[in-house]
């Protein structure tokens, strides 16, 4: 069951705050849209009491980082029950939201805002309009959730559909209220479940899952290709939403890494799980080993939220097996593109992706831990 939380006053004899409730679950959806981090600092509204076109109005819809929509439906009186088949059934409608009708929620939402610049504004890639609604995920805000409804919920999850529940609880304090969540599933689990319908695409084009991961890898600002290819590292921070995907990976695994609007860049194979950036070691060429945030100077890797375990950087290792620098990456049309830091395709054109990065890096194979790369 959903964590229920009690609060208490910090003092020498606390007390309990005693549990309320909010006035109206409208000045919830209010609060939501006022500030999104109710739900998640990594997702931005783009749409509010969107006409479904066959008798329902969805709550609130969002967008994440990798153009996915997530659909947000409170609760509103119903039985949890009734509030998960019509999440369901609302999901069906996104499902084949187009580009121009997506814009067009934001627009009316935003009082004409333009989707492509408020996505940019707020994540700082371009909007792939060739990615966005590749998939979806469903919340639903509640402040219980029957044993039924969470049967439901755990089912779907576990076949990869990806939905979860909020549950939320507000207490009185002399000051007012206070309101506290807690989710049913870890978020990442269910940007997890979401990435997979992603990797996926339509039913003609899936086949199983060949075992080999994709990595997105953000060079920029915060970090750098050749630190990555020179010390045997892929790593993300910023959120839980760059970096919960790394936990994916597991040693020996095969992993092939893009550069996004570049191309890929490399084959390798990972050498152990995610690490904190204040705990990641590298060896420099004299065999010194070094604190990664003390060697890579030429990128942040996210030094400013180096002790919020949210935003902080996360790495890596990575034993590479091929690599290019970045003017020579691979980029051909067709080849597989994900905004998730990791996912595992299962899509025929994850396997043409393969099939020609294999000739591309000559040198993909493992061989023996340890051995040269010449």
């Amino acid at each position: 069951m959903p964590i229920r939380h009690s609060i208490w006053n910090v003092d020498s004899r606390p007390t309990a705050l005693r549990e309320a409730t909010l006035p109206s679950e409208a000045l919830l959806e209010d609060m939501i849209v006022a500030e999104p981090a109710i739900l998640s600092d990594q997702w931005m509204i783009i749409g509010r009491q969107a006409n479904t076109g066959f008798g329902g109005r969805i709550d609130l819809l969002a967008i994440a980082p990798d153009a996915s929509l997530v659909l947000i439906e409170l609760k509103r009186g119903k039985t949890p029950r009734e509030v998960v088949a019509q999440a369901i059934d609302y999901a069906s409608w996104a499902e084949d939201l187009d580009t121009d009708e997506i814009s067009r929620i934001f627009s009316s939402f935003s009082g004409g805002g333009n989707l492509s610049d408020a996505f940019r504004e707020r994540f700082g890639p371009p909007l792939d309009e060739e990615a966005l609604n590749d998939s979806h995920q469903i919340v639903i805000v509640a402040s219980h959730l029957d044993a039924s409804s969470e049967r439901i919920v755990n089912y779907l999850n576990k076949r990869d559909i990806p939905i979860n529940v909020l549950c939320f609880q507000v207490f009185d304090t002399g000051a007012g209220q206070l309101l506290s969540r807690s989710w049913l599933h870890d978020p990442v689990e269910t940007q997890v479940a979401a990435s997979v319908s992603a990797s996926s695409g339509r039913t003609t084009d899936k086949e199983p899952w060949n075992g080999e991961y994709y990595v997105n890898f953000g060079e920029g600002e915060s970090r750098s290709w050749e630190d990555a290819r020179k010390y045997g590292f892929i790593s993300a921070g910023g959120g839980t939403w760059y970096s919960g995907t790394l936990n994916m990976l597991e040693e020996g695994d095969r992993i092939w890494v893009r550069v996004p609007q570049q191309g890929y860049v490399g084959v390798g194979i990972v050498r152990g799980e995610p690490v904190h950036a204040n705990d990641f070691v590298l060896t420099e060429e004299s065999g010194r080993q070094v604190p990664a945030l003390q060697l890579l100077t030429s990128r942040t890797y996210h030094r400013e939220d180096a002790d919020n375990p949210d935003k902080s950087e996360y790495f890596v290792p990575v034993e590479w097996l091929d690599t290019v620098p970045l003017n020579e990456a691979i980029h051909e049309v067709g080849m597989f593109g994900n905004q998730n830091t990791v996912c595992a395709p299962k899509r025929a054109k994850w396997r043409h992706t393969i099939d020609r990065l294999r000739a591309k890096f000559p040198n993909w194979q493992a061989r023996p831990r340890g051995q040269s790369l010449t």
